[in-house]
């Protein structure tokens, strides 16, 4: 066996199941979301009935870029790549990120986890806070779970808390 085409098909099969889980998580490359956040008005105070819960809603793209991997040891199931995303919506932001991923030899099951500092504008407030996505997929059956970083909002975007969903619409 050539161990130089061994090493190359694994490096390929490895960005296949990146692809895979990425692919089926952020509907490949354009989405949508839903946002459900929750705002305390006065930061760093524990105030009764201060806390505003509001949905924000709307699109996104994403470029995701494979990355050299730090550890050398020619793991094939395991990937990292940069994130570079943009929202439209009630979010108009940037996000810049790294996302971890890992494939499995079975069809269909892989695993992600991603931190994603998202910059610009959530309902009018302007600030940067961060998101930490945690995803897997059983044999094709997607489970993602994407939250707001606690207290990392900034700016007007302090006290920010809350969860995003993507919602996979028309395929």
């Amino acid at each position: 066996m050539d161990i130089d085409a061994n090493r190359s098909d694994m490096k390929n099969r490895s960005l296949v199941g990146a692809s895979v889980i990425t692919g089926i998580c952020l509907s490949l490359g354009f989405g949508s979301f839903a946002f459900t956040q929750t705002h305390s008005p006065i930061p760093k105070t524990v105030q009764k009935g201060a806390v505003m819960t509001t949905h924000a809603s709307g699109t996104f793209e994403v470029k995701l870029n494979p990355q050299e991997q730090d550890d050398k040891s020619e793991d094939a199931t395991l990937g990292r790549m940069s994130i570079d995303k943009q929202f439209h919506g009630d979010l108009k932001a940037t996000g810049k990120g790294q996302m971890l991923t890992a494939g499995t030899a079975v069809k269909g099951s892989a695993g992600y986890v991603a931190i994603e500092r998202v910059s610009g504008t959530l309902h009018g407030r302007n600030g940067t806070f961060v998101l930490q996505h945690s995803g897997t997929m059983t044999r094709g059956v997607p489970q993602l779970t994407i939250a707001v970083v606690p207290d990392s909002g900034t700016d007007q975007l302090v006290g920010l808390a809350g969860k995003m969903m993507i919602v996979i619409a028309d395929g």
